[in-house]
């Protein structure tokens, strides 16, 4: 089926803010009495925030009752949100403010998939949000990737079909969500990490118009 919407991950697609969610983790590991490494924080890409924190405890071998995580993940995102809070556009991701315009100029409806629940702050602070008809994020749905449920409720929202939407995704997770949702996706990074993808490019400067016409045959 023609390609008529397109879904975006939000971190690692159209902006990095992996560093802000490592900053904010690795404070809370350390408060806790133990480090946090980059390669951990890799592992936490595409997972939820309490699955991100019940990953995190269990490398610290500290167990905490349902009220503390809970207490302990707010502790995180107050962290990560004043550092996005100071967020600005030239942090968005090459090409990304070039494609979104010219997907938008040709008519293709847009939307967010991310399990992030601070995607409108980051839209906002970036000057993002005009490019978006629909915005679904972790408050809005309450399963994971690889669980397709927000790229569905995406496309629901768009009110195109599944198999007329392309996803934009730099995660593993997000590759097979996209694929359960009955999606082609692009994945950016590796196509030697991404390898479910239906095309992989190094980031959305690689993407045109003229790329998702072609995508109509695949």
């Amino acid at each position: 089926m023609e390609i008529k919407a397109c879904l975006f991950d939000l971190d690692g697609v159209l902006v990095d803010t992996a560093i802000y969610h490592y900053k904010a983790w690795k404070q809370l590991a350390n408060s806790l009495g133990f480090d946090f490494t980059e390669e951990q924080n890799e592992q936490l890409k595409g997972i939820s925030r309490m699955e991100s924190l019940d990953k995190i405890l269990a490398w610290g071998k500290i167990t905490k009752s349902g009220e503390e995580k809970l207490n302990l993940a707010s502790q995180k995102n107050e962290c990560y949100v004043a550092m996005i809070n100071q967020m600005t556009p030239t942090e968005v991701l090459h090409g990304t403010v070039d494609f979104l315009t010219a997907i938008k100029d040709e008519g293709y409806k847009i939307a967010l998939g991310s399990a992030s629940k601070n995607s409108a702050i980051i839209l906002e602070r970036t000057q993002l949000t005009h490019f978006f008809d629909v915005i679904v994020d972790g408050n809005i749905v309450g399963k994971s990737k690889p669980d397709p449920e927000v790229f569905l409720k995406g496309a629901e929202l768009l009110g195109v079909p599944p198999s007329a939407c392309l996803v934009f995704e730099d995660a593993i997770a997000g590759i097979e969500a996209a694929n359960r949702a009955g999606m082609r996706s692009v994945g950016i990074g590796s196509p030697e990490v991404l390898t479910e993808a239906t095309i992989v490019v190094k980031d959305l400067s690689k993407l045109s118009v003229q790329h998702l016409r072609q995508m109509n045959e695949l």
